[in-house]
């Protein structure tokens, strides 16, 4: 294992960032214990952001308004990485709309038919853990 500065990534670790895979998110409960759900993330090394989004009645929304702590975590084989930062909800149109786009991008556009009650949930990373 290894650690990255999150600010100066190595060529191979964003190589692998934009590999198209799932991820995990991780958020804590009320309770303090972990809930984690398979997600599609971003990351956008040019500000140091990983994207999801998600809808606005999520316990993920809700879990990453509460605590303001979130990780995401990509794994394949044995290459992974775990990005982790403070979270936040967002749910202006323009906040939603650079989630969605960096979706997309990543993937493909997400349904409309959900489009009404987006939210996205951007983490400010400041920790990098894993072998890429």
């Amino acid at each position: 294992m290894a650690s990255f500065e999150p600010a100066a990534l190595p060529p191979e670790v964003l190589a692998f960032l934009r590999e198209r895979h799932l991820g995990t998110l991780t958020t804590l409960r009320p309770d303090g214990s972990p809930h984690v759900v398979p997600v599609g993330f971003a990351y956008d090394a040019a500000d140091g952001m990983v994207r999801v989004i998600t809808q606005a009645g999520s316990r993920k929304a809700a879990h990453a308004r509460a605590c303001g702590r979130a990780v995401v975590c990509q794994v394949d084989g044995g290459r992974w990485l775990s990005l982790e930062g403070t979270a936040r909800v967002v749910d202006d149109p323009a906040g939603v709309g650079r989630c969605v786009a960096a979706y997309a991008e990543r993937y493909q556009p997400p349904r409309d038919a959900r489009a009404a009650t987006r939210v996205g949930i951007e983490i400010t990373v400041d920790r990098v853990l894993g072998r890429a």
